[in-house]
């Protein structure tokens, strides 16, 4: 039975969502070992968000947390009540980063959608500059908001583009440090003995803007209409069939590029410290030992189990 009107009958007006909707997916099943320190990793990355806001271009935030434990939905939750979140998505499995792709794009709000992963952090004028280049270029599919080196053949056809109707040309236009950066945050220790050189990219111009060919589905800013024709996307696994998106984006036809200066840094799952230039001969050799190949596989195999048995309920 109801008595009375509905309050909600005489509000003449509701807020409309940003046109931008800025996607995280997070997972961070417990707070220790690999995932230590990835609670304050989070935090960095929404705290990025909130501190680099445009006047100009607002965006909501979204995230989408994949069965993370009480204290990382505490805090998410925390944040939501705050603002510094617009839409909180707790699911009670892991359906994976494709599947929360699945969820998100055909969620989102935004005539763009902005994902990146909870391990990615923004800097200062992240969004102007990714705009810059949908309003530059044509057929823009996916823009990732720092240069980087990409496999050639998911842009292919961002390569014919550039060929036929664009300028492009080639050269060693990625400086070493902010490849480095890169390649240090995915755990790739390069050699501090082998030279600091810089990295080659091919760069395309239009309308007097530059961008280099190529993007990452690890952060990346799309029209939404372009993610809904591509959605669902089959999901079997959690790590696995993001190239999948590359894929289809440059079977699109559509532009994958990235922008000319470094306007997000990948975290990785532990806060950043100096690395230094070389590290005494004993702890050297007492690391080139476990990272031996069969005791590292196996070591990471009894890891990996330890994890099915608490988390996944595996047999």
């Amino acid at each position: 039975m109801r008595v009375g009107h509905n309050p909600a009958r005489f509000v003449e007006k509701v807020a409309q969502p940003a046109g931008i909707t800025v996607a995280v997916v997070n997972c961070i099943p417990f707070l220790s070992g690999y995932y230590e320190q990835s609670l304050d990793v989070l935090k960095m990355v929404i705290e990025s968000l909130d501190a680099t806001r445009e006047r100009e271009h607002p965006y909501d935030v979204m995230v989408f947390d994949n069965h993370s434990c009480a204290e990382v939905r505490a805090y998410l939750q925390e944040a939501y009540v705050k603002g510094n979140i617009q839409y909180l998505v707790l699911s009670d499995t892991n359906i994976g980063k494709i599947g929360a792709w699945n969820f998100m794009f055909g969620a989102a709000q935004g005539e763009y959608i902005v994902f990146s992963d909870g391990d990615v952090a923004y800097r200062k004028g992240w969004l102007t500059a990714s705009l810059r280049l949908f309003d530059a270029f044509p057929n823009v599919g996916m823009v990732t908001a720092r240069p980087l080196t990409t496999p050639r053949e998911f842009s292919s056809s961002t390569y014919e583009w550039a060929i036929k109707d664009g300028v492009i040309d080639e050269g060693a236009y990625l400086s070493w440090e902010i490849n480095s950066e890169h390649g240090h945050s995915l755990g790739l220790m390069e050699d501090p003995n082998a030279p600091k050189l810089p990295a080659n990219l091919s760069r395309v111009t239009s309308g007097g803007i530059f961008a280099y060919i190529g993007a990452a589905h690890f952060q990346f800013m799309a029209k939404r209409d372009i993610l809904k024709k591509i959605i669902p996307i089959p999901s079997e696994q959690p790590m696995r069939g993001e190239r999948a998106l590359d894929i289809l984006i440059n079977n699109m036809r559509l532009l994958r590029l990235t922008t000319i200066e470094p306007h997000v840094v990948h975290l990785g799952n532990r806060i950043s410290k100096p690395v230094p230039d070389h590290k005494p001969a004993g702890k050297c050799l007492f690391r080139r030992f476990w990272l031996l190949p069969g005791i590292r596989h196996l070591l990471l195999w009894i890891h990996n189990q330890i994890f099915r048995l608490y988390f996944l309920n595996v047999q």
